[in-house]
């Protein structure tokens, strides 16, 4: 027989007993925490990836994207957004006053907006729906005869996003404040009228946000330049407008009056942001809206007693804005903010919103934003250009940013358009003309680019499609 165990290796073996089991449980509950943490990191991971961009949540696989390690010199925005949570929406309501909660307001009340001055009011008429020419309607799809038979013809340019502050500024001072315009010639000043977006604020003064990671400002002496060139209109409705602050704002107002540029997008109030900006060209009355859907914050918002931008997250007040405007004016045009940067790619808020305006009463709708050119397309028979790219601009690491047109326009005084591209490399601070070679390379991008099958002649003129 085996002797008797001792009590002491009795109690040793129960000791290394339970030291067993505490490391067993304690690996266990060590195991089942990094398994929950991992899934929390997985499933926060993937909802970051998909409100990384909450202002705006699209379809399109495109995103606005901050600048990378290999892009330094990257000059386009990347600045932060209101943070919401995911698919809920801004309801901006512009007749508020601003010292009040103005984010989530339970409805939207009704935007009075400025009226037209007494200059500008036209005769009292009834404007068609679903304009129609007095002649033969369109039947070859050739847009050189679609304008054959009006008696009155209008030209328009638009152009995309301008900025004179950084490496712009450089040139400038360098080479003179005309210096973007060399290679233009005359084609603004022959024309009835010339739009861009004013992607700045121009002011001397202005305190600069410290929520951005690019804060411009601009020199007056640019606008100026930009009248002289034969500029007669700018957008305001942008997130850089207010990168100097409301005083900032207010400057770049009393600049633009001063130099007789008008402008639409943004005022001293929500009445004066949305308000319709009308022209008279040969006794054909023409507004323009401005708004954006790309805003740092909704302090930026124009409410009742606020300075600031025409807003589009909720459409409410700009879709009535157009359509005050169609009741006024015989062509229509609006300039819309929106889109991610650098996507070729419109997303669902543009083509959304793209087709709202047009239902309420928009004959062209000019698109920026992204700092690329994106396609086009023709919705109930009104051009929708979703993104006309830079203009005068800085030049990023990106090289789809390096190619512009402008969108040269004939409308007549029922709002029946045609637009033909005229290709421009996008350099720092000046558009300079494409080759015939690279100008047919850029047509066949942008027609792949465009929704519907627009297509693209070799003149650059854009087809509607074939019905």
């Amino acid at each position: 027989m085996y002797p008797p165990r001792s009590n002491k290796g009795k109690a040793t073996r129960r000791v290394k007993k339970r030291r067993l089991s505490k490391s067993w449980v304690l690996l266990n509950l060590f195991l089942v925490t990094m398994i929950v943490m991992s899934i929390s990191y997985f499933w926060l991971i993937t909802q970051d990836t998909k409100s990384a961009q909450p202002l705006e949540s699209s379809t399109n696989t495109s995103s606005e994207l901050p600048p990378t390690a290999d892009s330094p010199n990257l000059d386009t925005d990347s600045s932060p957004t209101v943070t919401l949570e995911k698919d809920q929406p801004i309801t901006n309501d512009p007749t508020k006053d601003a010292t009040k909660e103005t984010e989530t307001p339970k409805e939207t009340e009704t935007v009075k907006l400025k009226a037209p001055k007494d200059s500008d009011v036209m005769d009292e008429h009834k404007i068609s729906e679903e304009p129609k020419f007095a002649g033969k309607t369109d039947e070859s799809n050739d847009p050189n005869e679609i304008l054959a038979n009006a008696d009155t013809i209008l030209n328009f340019h638009f152009a995309g996003d301008m900025i004179f502050s950084g490496k712009v500024e450089g040139k400038l001072k360098k080479e003179g404040y005309d210096y973007p315009f060399k290679h233009l010639g005359d084609i603004f000043q022959k024309d009835d009228l010339t739009i861009a977006n004013l992607e700045t604020p121009v002011t001397i003064a202005g305190v600069g946000a410290t929520n951005k990671q690019y804060v411009f400002k601009s020199s007056p002496k640019a606008l100026d330049a930009l009248k002289k060139a034969g500029m007669d209109a700018v957008g305001l409705a942008n997130n850089h407008i207010l990168d100097q602050g409301v005083p900032g704002l207010l400057d770049t107002l009393k600049h633009l009056e001063e130099s007789k540029l008008q402008y639409a997008g943004a005022g001293k109030n929500a009445d004066e942001a949305y308000a319709p900006e009308y022209f008279t060209r040969q006794g054909v009355k023409i507004a323009l809206v401005a708004v954006s859907r790309v805003v740092p914050d909704t302090d930026w918002f124009a409410v009742k007693g606020r300075p600031g931008v025409a807003s589009a997250y909720d459409p409410t007040a700009a879709l009535q804005s157009i359509a005050k405007a169609r009741k006024n004016a015989d062509i229509v045009i609006v300039m819309a903010h929106w889109g991610a940067e650098r996507a070729l790619n419109p997303n669902a808020n543009q083509t959304q919103l793209a087709h709202k305006f047009v239902d309420a009463g928009a004959d062209l709708v000019i698109g920026s934003h992204p700092h690329v050119l994106q396609g086009l397309e023709q919705y109930k028979g009104k051009w929708i250009a979703y993104s006309t790219g830079n203009f005068i601009f800085t030049k990023s690491a990106t090289p789809s940013t390096w190619k512009t047109a402008v969108f040269a326009t004939t409308c007549t005084p029922k709002g029946e358009c045609k637009i033909k591209l005229i290709p421009f490399h996008a350099e720092i601070g000046q558009p300079v003309p494409m080759s015939d070679e690279e100008g047919q390379k850029l047509f066949k991008e942008i027609q792949k680019l465009s929704i519907g099958g627009v297509t693209i002649n070799k003149d650059g003129t854009v087809i509607k499609p074939k019905s």
